[in-house]
């Protein structure tokens, strides 16, 4: 090989080192340019051996001088412009000698995305360029491009037999057996679109989804509202298509998460675009709850009118359109169970503006002609009643709405997904106590009333609730005749019964617990306060309560009898009114009303904070007064009823059943003393006939204005139990008076309320030991009530109480002038009983609501006497 073309070897003084001091030199003018730096072929040598006298490259070869020179050039451009980037560069370039007197930009690297920014420094290094702006947003369009194309693939069209395909829930009693099978499952049909009428396609597209022929199947608006509702952890809300909610109705899981909402858009923009129009909406009515466990529009049909869907009138398909709404609030029929603002008059009235709504709208989108229009608004196609369904006959019916109703206030499962079943729910019900309780209505029914022959028997019902102390558990319930009897409404639930006398131990509790205004502190039960009847209350000034004309307000009691000043203990045996209106406003009603309310009682059943507010004008549940009773026995300590135990799906526990919590909500010594007062009803006042019950208990009657019901709650500490009886009109549920039922003059609740609680906890306390209450020690101070005579000294080892007032007893206190009282003498103490010759069968007091005082209490959040007084609370959602 000749040498000229065998590659020399680099010199030791070469390379890089050499480039730059052949550039510093060019630079500086002094020293002339490098040998192959100039480019030029005579100077790509230099003289030297390389191994046995071979040339060397000066600069490492040919490519290497071009870089040098390149240096070069660009330390002169540089030096010539130093304007240039805000700062000269340094003689010898980059890397030359003058680096230490000025800063330049670093050499730029390869990276895949160039951000801090290369070459720039301070606040540019962190402004990021325009291509990289738009490279990530192409990238991160592309990506949701193939998600989005990824997830339209995935997914498949819904059928609509397998949305049809739903399950039985299933009920447990407490000890685990089978309480009922019952879902919609058996009761649901799927028809072809040439089935379903044009009026009923109509009138739902007319009503939800005008554009529903022309649009894409989405709403873009309606999502997006959805969406950002999520993420403000609001509800999700907008105006889903009859596409979107097709998909939505074939969803076993009906939860309002972002991938839902994902997939049930990628679903409806594959339905819409493989699926005909008329698909969708066959799909869309076949799919719907209709309400009263009617899915899809040939079961609604059957359901509200006992017809095929083929068969439908325009009207009629303009009121099934209508439930689509929702038909807890749609259905006339009502559903009270679910929500208290579900009631038949509320619901007809939705019902029936809605439904004409819907008529108008499709004429004016020319789907109905005039005259049709004309014949279907003429007159409201009201449905048929509710009918019981497989399996809910007898209590099991209202122990199914009410275990229903507990696992929606305490879950975040909705109604439609329950609907479709395949849950597990395990409830507190006792099988032998349910029955014992039912049993025992029957028996007293048999017994007592007579409805063939006396008009007065008729219409009479019945409500009850048992709940354990210390707990919670609603262990049994009587909520009317059953589904099966065309009696719907759950009476151990019910609003609008109010209670009577039963009120009276909330407003002894209070005044023992806070006192009254001119006391000291807690009041003991052993004060006096006037019992006679037509007594003048009086303000806490001194002035009197006038009624809403501006009269003196007179409370009534039940009889005239002149029973002057008695203790609080005396008027609780014999249920007298006056005592406790007085009380009650000397203690403060709003402190009652917290006191009732801690105890279980809700607030939207409270009656307006007036005087008659202390003699139960207010309508809790029978269910809420076992429980608020059950505070007494648990000696203070409170749980709120509870009737689920837990939930399961798919083997799975459901969250949100837990036990609730027991909490000291009352004085212990306050709910001991108010059982101490309550043993001594039953011991010697009007719950006598409880005696019979063979056991410690205590309890208080309640009678209410014109005997439109009578009450009795009474409890051991191992069960408390309401029981409430009344007369209702069917058609409009209205109360109406008990006189003359049953034979009598009047109903009072130590009578067929006190037989039936007694007949019902025989049975149900069977087996059962006799612990008794703990021991009530004295409370408080004895203040008497304005008025009241002063006691005469006694100079026996025992105190002594007189009723009788002295001389000077105001006769203005009262339009009955004093006479003297039975002597009430005590030879065992504060806590002896106090009957003293008084009729020991007693009477109850009863409510008077007639004049209607003034409202003077200023903490007033009372409703009426109407009002809501459910276990759940009633409407969230």
């Amino acid at each position: 090989m000749s040498e000229h073309r065998r590659k020399p070897p680099q010199p030791q003084g070469g390379g890089r080192a050499a480039a730059r001091r052949g550039q510093a030199g060019s630079s500086s003018g002094r020293r002339a340019a490098p040998r192959g730096a100039t480019g030029s072929p005579s100077d790509s040598y230099e003289s030297g051996s390389y191994g046995s006298g071979g040339e060397e490259r000066a600069y490492g070869g040919r490519a290497e001088a071009r870089r040098a020179a390149q240096r070069g050039t660009g330390s002169r451009r540089r030096a010539a412009d130093p304007g240039r980037g805000g700062r000269r560069a340094a003689p010898g370039g980059p890397n030359g000698p003058g680096r230490g007197r000025g800063r330049s930009a670093p050499p730029s690297s390869k990276r895949l995305i160039d951000y801090p920014r290369a070459g720039k420094y301070g606040a540019a290094r962190w402004v990021p360029s325009w291509r990289l702006v738009a490279g990530l947003f192409i990238g991160f369009f592309g990506s949701l491009v193939a998600v989005a194309g990824i997830g339209y693939a995935m997914v498949g069209i819904p059928k609509e037999d397998a949305a049809a395909k739903s399950e039985n829930n299933v009920y447990y009693w407490k000890d685990g057996t089978q309480m009922v099978a019952t879902g919609s499952g058996q009761n649901r049909q799927n028809i072809t679109i040439e089935k379903i009428p044009k009026a009923m396609r109509y009138a739902v597209i007319s009503a939800e989804n005008k554009t529903f022929y022309e649009d894409s199947g989405i709403d873009p608006m309606g999502i997006a509202r959805a969406l950002a509702n999520m993420a403000r952890g609001g509800d999700t809300q907008g105006g889903s298509t009859i596409t979107q909610q097709f998909v939505k109705n074939t969803y076993l899981s009906q939860e309002q998460t972002l991938s839902r909402k994902f997939k049930e858009l990628f679903i409806s923009i594959k339905v819409g675009g493989e699926l005909t129009k008329d698909e969708i909406l066959q799909g869309y009515l076949n799919t719907s709850y209709y309400g009263r466990g009617a899915y899809g529009i040939q079961a609604a049909a059957q359901t509200y009118y006992g017809k095929d869907a083929v068969k439908l009138t325009p009207s009629e398909c303009a009121f099934l359109a209508a439930l689509l709404k929702g038909p807890t609030y749609y259905d006339p029929a009502g559903n009270e169970n679910l929500d208290k603002a579900a009631t038949p008059q509320a619901n007809r009235e939705r019902s029936e503006e809605r439904w004409s709504w819907i008529l108008n709208e499709m004429r004016k989108d020319g789907r109905l002609t005039e005259a049709q229009y004309q014949e279907a608004i003429k007159e409201y196609p009201k449905p048929q009643g509710l009918k019981a369904t497989k399996g809910m006959t007898g209590q099991v019916s209202y122990l199914v709405d009410t275990a229903k109703r507990y696992v929606l206030n305490h879950s975040d499962i909705s109604q439609t997904e329950f609907d479709q079943g395949g849950y597990q729910i395990y409830t507190t019900f006792e099988k032998n106590k349910v029955e014992a309780l039912a049993k025992a209505v029957k028996k007293i029914e048999k017994e007592r009333l007579d409805p063939e022959n006396r008009e007065l028997d008729k219409h009479v019902q019945f409500g009850a609730a048992s709940v354990k102390p210390n707990d919670g558990a609603i262990v049994a319930l009587y909520g009317g005749a059953g589904y099966e009897n065309n009696h719907f409404t759950n009476n151990a639930d019910t609003s609008g019964v109010p209670v009577g006398s039963t009120w009276k131990p909330f407003v002894l509790a209070a005044a023992m617990e806070h006192g009254t205004y001119n006391s000291n502190g807690p009041l003991s039960p052993m004060s006096k306060y006037n019992g006679n009847d037509k007594l003048k209350v009086r303000n806490q000034d001194g002035s009197y309560v006038l009624d809403k004309d501006d009269n003196v307000f007179l409370q009534r009691n039940e009889s005239p009898r002149p029973w002057g000043y008695i203790t609080l203990r005396k008027a609780m045996e014999q249920s007298i009114n006056t005592p406790f209106v007085q009380l009650g406003w000397d203690v403060g009603m709003s402190k009652v009303r917290d006191v009732a309310q801690a105890s279980g009682i809700l607030k939207d059943s409270f009656a307006t904070l007036n005087p008659s507010f202390a003699l139960g004008t207010s309508t809790p549940s029978a269910i809420r007064m076992a429980d608020a009773y059950a505070t007494f026995a648990a000696s203070g300590k409170h749980a709120a009823p509870y009737s689920v135990l837990e939930v399961k799906k798919d083997g799975q526990l459901v969250s949100g059943f837990t036990k609730p919590k027991v909490s000291q909500v009352m004085p212990e010594n306050v709910a001991n003393n108010v059982t101490d007062v309550l043993e001594n009803v039953i011991e010697n006042g009007t719950a006598q006939n409880a005696k019979a019950l063979g056991r410690t208990a205590a309890g208080k009657t309640g009678t209410t204005d014109e005997n439109k019901s009578a009450w009795f709650v009474g409890y051991t500490q191992q069960l408390s139990t309401a029981v409430a009886m009344f007369r209702e009109n069917p058609k409009d549920h209205r109360l109406l008076s008990m006189n003359g039922t049953a034979g009598k003059d009047s109903i009072h609740g130590g009578d067929i309320p006190t037989e039936l609680w007694t007949e019902y906890m025989k049975v149900a306390l069977k087996g059962k030991s006799d612990p008794g209450f703990p021991e009530a020690e004295e409370i408080g101070e004895i203040h008497d009530a304005v008025g009241a005579p002063s006691p005469t000294p006694s100079f026996t080892p025992e105190p002594t109480e007189s009723a009788s007032p002295s001389p000077s007893a105001s006769p203005s206190e009262t339009e009955v002038s004093p006479s003297p009282t039975p002597s009430e003498s005590c030879t065992f103490g504060w806590q002896c009983n106090t009957n003293g010759g008084a009729d020991t069968a007693g009477t109850d007091g009863g409510v008077t609501s007639s004049p209607t005082p003034t409202e003077t209490e200023t903490d007033n959040t009372g409703g009426n006497a109407n009002g809501n007084g459910g276990i759940f609370g009633g409407p969230s959602g």
